[in-house]
């Protein structure tokens, strides 16, 4: 059992005040492996405070300073990755063979370029006689989800830090180790007390206090469409800026000149790599209605050549989803699958076979899904892919944009055919043949995906105020 059942707040580890002890449960053995301190409202009150209070003199370093604070926690972050890895593993069941080097050291990118977006920020801008400036928003609460937790906490620590702000953190209580550990790290780096802190807590508790809270500037907030309404309805009452990157329901288009063998597998790796519980995972996969029959069997024999597995082993293997409420949600939606009339091609209800413990999914692949049908519409989340036919690429580009949400979408095809498709898909993120997400490009969605971006310097904007001081120059 890993216990980490203090909260850092004002740069020292210190008790929580009410708090309530909390486990977490390894989704692979269905048993306690962490446990924390879900904190409370009086604990949100102190980080609040420390962060207000850091803020006056953290708002007024220089870029430099702030630049060397940074490349001080990268030190000390490299040194934690195993564990950072490990903690992922157990407690969300990423397989390590993934979150060692996509979930924790791939994300030693999104630092750097929160310091290459600062160095280069036009931080003052001459307009006539007249100056506009940039400055720090002031004190960021940051609600961060499971799926990919350090992927997210580090997606606003790093430019909200770069920027002058100070944080409170709560990451999810589903994944709290990494976390910690980052907050350990940053404490070793020597960052000034209240500049970071992180309340451990659940969103009706420790959410809602700092989503509402009069000291904080701006909420950011990454998880489910639902909770993202809860959290900006909560916000209103301070008008706070309400900075959020929500659900997703991303197409795949194949089209007629796409390779759909490339197409396919690449489609099918997008989503099973961490088990269809990536908010981009592109599970609606478009092809030509002339060949849903090829597209069938390809997609057939990558999807039983998948294996499910134990996360602490090394493999090509895809672990849990994460807890027993989302593994009962996909089991739902894919016998809803089945009740619609699509077509069952692999996988389905259950556990893969010769499993009993553990919220493991086995992979399944529906064809001959229409867009209205459940699975089709909600965000199943889980390794669970649906073949949509079209009939030509106008109702594609219609099929792949008749969705509540718009963050990301994939197009396959030639130069000449993606250039006419990819502008008119309604998202806020096109890959094209197989490009893959970078720290340094614009993340974040249209619709109810969210709005506000994050990475690079339209991350670092964010967490930015704009001033313009009018006759400063004359």
């Amino acid at each position: 059992m890993r216990s980490y059942l203090k909260q850092y707040i004002d740069g020292k580890w210190v008790e929580s005040e009410g708090g309530t002890r909390h486990e977490v449960i390894n989704p692979a053995t269905e048993e306690a492996v962490t446990e924390i301190t879900l904190g409370s409202k009086a604990d949100v009150d102190k980080a609040v405070a420390a962060a207000r209070k850091a803020f006056e003199s953290w708002s007024r370093t220089s870029i430099d300073e702030r630049v060397a604070a940074i490349e001080k926690i990268v030190t000390e972050y490299e040194k934690r990755v195993d564990a950072m890895a490990e903690a992922i593993a157990l407690e969300m069941g990423c397989p390590i063979s993934v979150a060692k080097p996509a979930q924790v050291e791939s994300r030693k990118r999104h630092w750097q370029a929160a310091i290459e977006a600062i160095r280069a920020f036009p931080i003052e801008e001459q307009i006539d006689n007249s100056l506009v400036v940039h400055e720090p928003i002031g004190v960021v609460a940051m609600i961060t989800p499971w799926n990919w937790p350090l992927n997210q906490i580090i997606s606003k620590v790093a430019p909200a830090m770069a920027a002058g702000c100070t944080m409170v953190l709560k990451p999810s209580e589903e994944a709290p180790g990494c976390a910690a550990i980052l907050a350990e790290a940053i404490d070793a780096a020597g960052l000034p007390a209240g500049v970071f802190n992180l309340v451990q807590g659940d969103g009706q508790t420790v959410g809602e206090a700092l989503s509402g809270h009069p000291g904080v500037d701006m909420v950011s907030f990454t998880g489910s469409t639902r909770a993202g309404i809860a959290v900006a309805q909560n916000a209103a009452n301070t008008v706070k800026r309400v900075h959020q990157e929500l659900g997703g329901k991303s197409p795949s288009v194949v089209l007629a000149d796409g390779d759909l063998e490339r197409a396919v597998k690449g489609t099918l790796g997008s989503v099973l790599v961490n088990s269809g519980q990536s908010c981009i995972a592109p599970t609606r996969l478009l092809v030509p209605k002339d060949r849903m029959d090829e597209a069938v069997g390809i997609a057939t024999e990558v999807m039983k050549r998948t294996q499910t597995g134990d996360p602490m082993e090394e493999g090509r293997h895809i672990g849990p989803v994460v807890n027993k409420a989302q593994f009962d949600k996909i089991q739902g939606l894919i016998k809803k699958g089945m009740e619609e009339g699509a077509k069952l091609e692999t996988g389905g209800p259950g556990r893969p076979d010769g499993v009993d413990t553990g919220f493991y999914v086995k992979p399944t692949l529906f064809s001959h899904v229409t867009n209205d049908m459940t699975i089709a519409r909600e965000e199943v989340f889980g390794p669970v892919v649906t073949l949509i036919g079209y009939s030509d690429e106008e109702d594609a580009i219609a099929i792949a944009n008749d969705t509540n949400y718009g963050l990301s979408a994939v197009v396959w095809g030639s130069p000449e055919s993606t250039k006419r498709v990819a502008p008119r898909l309604r998202a806020g993120m096109v890959y094209v043949n197989g490009g893959q997400p970078d720290p340094k490009l614009p993340f974040g969605g249209y619709k109810q995906s969210g709005n506000g971006r994050e990475h690079g310097k339209y991350g670092l904007a964010e967490f930015m105020e704009v001033k313009a001081m009018v006759g400063a120059l004359a």
